[in-house]
């Protein structure tokens, strides 16, 4: 029971602090939790029920719970609330907390607590979550007294996302939460030794338009730091535009700028297209915006663009020159460099004749041309996932939210879908968790009823977290999923075809062609109370897609059997230069210069 101790400030009251924290998320703007109860939580849970401003999703399995606070972070650009109770229930969320460190997701994990007095005894479910977690927070906070938790939800949401955006975790003990306070907003935050980045360095943005303007190869390379800075579509637009040199965007950065610009080369890295790996081995300039030269862009790192000087650009000083030295290193938000960068390169061009990149545009031209991402049909007669891809494509509207798996249907959506606004792609890469798809769908749902969501997912990743389907039939949360179902995990099983002797040891899930069908997900989806469709054939596959687009009061999911022999192309094989990527098995590019 709240308790107004007769203060003229109608702002500080008592109450218990499961109240506060209920309070204090209302503060600080919160309407959308997922999330599961259990004893040590259920202090806040119980107040909770009260709340007019929080819509609380009541997930199936934490890791859920946390995958949708990630897709709602990421389709909204806001901070995503998951909640757990102590023990396994948090243990649950380390999946999902890890993934969002990985990304740089912006979300707050909340977790109970045994009582304090009982920390270290080992008591029923208690869990160390914070060591637990340590490595992959960006801070974690264990609240044992109420009067503190005003003040530990406001620095958990403002380190969550400013600078670097992250995971930050709140463990709170259940005598925190049962225990009495005076509530009072906004509360006093102290974090020593948080210091954001200030303006940009100018000399050093100089520097960079310099470069830029003496550089006869230039190429872009995209990270998702655009994304997660909110840099808007018109200044970056602007930027790439003003110098014009081609762009590569990574895995996280494939909706920054609309798929079809003329100078989009695609994606970079291990699964690449051959225009974006071959134009950075052969640049001698690389003006890299918030990505971080991850192992799956570099292949092996001292043979990565050899010949190119770096600009790197990151919120994150920790990023910068931790895999390839930046010749020009800028520290700042993204939304304050992209514009500092454009006006000096245009005060730079205006001064002076820029180097001539026409060659270099025409080379680059030429690469794309002579190896577009194509794909060769299998001979066993069954669906195409890539051919499939294309059809969903194409029947999307243009604000459509497309969510993946991890595997090969991700690669393959990264290479065939089209995107024409941010914050339409979301996809797990730097953990690659299995799962992510349908509670990152689910969240991004609740974050924007009014978008399409389609998910495209592959069978062994369904299979980690579909539970989540129930969620949202009882939550009135409309997804579309699209199962890529070659009865494999896929990835895997290409890995054994190219590197193991075609030796398939334990990568048959008997769900596609020729199998007894275990799960059926036509069945299972409507035991979840979704509509379940099935299509094996290419005659039949747009107007499958079709139903399901007409479908908007409940989920649906759709069962396509595709072929296991489907591979993902190109490819550049694991530890080897990325000048032996593979257009086609046993098939590298001529380049011109050999």
């Amino acid at each position: 029971m709240v308790r107004d101790r007769g203060s003229s400030d109608q702002d500080r009251q008592v109450m218990t602090g499961a109240q506060a924290l209920v309070r204090s998320l209302e503060e600080i703007g919160v309407t959308d939790i997922f999330g599961m109860p259990g004893g040590a939580i259920l202090p806040f849970y119980d107040p909770l029920l009260a709340s007019e401003k929080i819509r609380h999703v009541l997930v199936r399995h934490e890791q859920g719970a946390g995958h949708a606070a990630e897709g709602y972070a990421m389709a909204t650009g806001r901070v995503g609330v998951c909640v757990a109770t102590s023990g396994p229930g948090a243990t649950n969320l380390v999946t999902a907390i890890g993934d969002a460190h990985m990304d740089s997701v912006p979300m707050v994990a909340i977790t109970g607590q045994v009582g304090s007095t009982a920390i270290g005894t080992d008591a029923f479910q208690e869990a160390d979550i914070i060591g637990s977690t340590m490595p992959f927070v960006k801070h974690s906070f264990l609240v044992t007294s109420p009067d503190e938790i005003p003040s530990r939800v406001a620095e958990a949401f403002h380190l969550a996302s400013t600078g670097r955006p992250g995971p930050v975790l709140l463990d709170f003990t259940k005598d925190a939460q049962v225990g009495e306070t005076e509530f009072h907003w906004p509360p006093r935050m102290d974090l020593p030794g948080y210091n954001l980045p200030g303006r940009p360095n100018q000399r050093r943005i100089a520097q960079a338009a310099e470069a830029i303007a003496s550089a006869e190869r230039p190429v872009f390379y995209l990270g998702g730091g655009l994304n997660r800075a909110g840099v808007p579509v018109e200044q970056l637009t602007e930027l790439v535009e003003l110098i014009g040199a081609p762009f590569t965007t990574t895995l996280t950065a494939l909706d920054v700028l609309p798929t079809n610009h003329p100078l989009n080369l695609g994606m970079p890295g291990m699964h690449g297209t051959v225009a974006a790996v071959g134009a950075l081995q052969r640049s001698d300039l690389i003006i890299t915006l918030g990505a971080r030269f991850d192992d799956r862009v570099t292949g092996k790192p001292d043979t990565f663009a050899r010949h190119a000087a770096v600009i790197h650009v990151d919120i994150d000083p920790a990023e910068i020159s931790k895999i390839r030295t930046a010749d020009i290193p800028i520290v700042g938000d993204l939304k304050d460099v992209v514009p500092a960068l454009t006006a000096a390169c245009r005060e730079q061009f205006a001064a002076e004749p820029r180097a001539e990149i026409d060659q270099w545009l025409t080379e680059v031209a030429h690469i794309r041309a002579t190896y577009p991402t194509d794909w060769t049909d299998t001979d066993d007669g069954l669906l195409q996932p890539q051919e499939v891809i294309t059809h969903l494509d194409k029947a999307a509207s243009e604000d459509t939210i497309w969510v993946t798996g991890v595997g090969q249907h991700q690669m393959w959506a990264a290479h065939y879908l089209h995107f024409n606004q941010p914050r339409s792609w979301l996809t797990s890469a730097g953990a690659g968790t299995m799962g992510y798809g349908v509670p990152a769908a689910m969240g991004a749902k609740e974050a924007c009823p009014d978008r399409p969501v389609w998910l495209i997912d592959g069978d062994g990743c369904f299979q980690m977290t579909n539970q989540e389907l129930a969620t949202c039939s009882l939550n009135n949360i409309p997804i579309k999923v699209a199962i890529i179902n070659n009865s494999s995990l896929g990835m895997v099983r290409q890995w054994q075809t190219l590197f193991y002797g075609e030796r398939y040891s334990n990568t048959d899930l008997h769900t596609g062609a020729g199998t007894e069908r275990i799960p059926d997900f036509v069945r299972l989806a409507e035991a979840c109370g979704a509509v379940g469709l099935r299509c094996e054939r290419l005659e039949d596959v747009d107007d499958v897609i079709a139903q399901a687009n007409a479908i908007n009061d409940r989920p649906v999911v759709i069962d396509f059997i595709v072929s296991a022999d489907a591979q993902v192309w190109p490819m550049v094989a694991a530890g080897v230069s990325n000048d032996e990527i593979q257009h086609a098995r046993g098939m590298s590019p001529a380049w011109e210069e050999e």
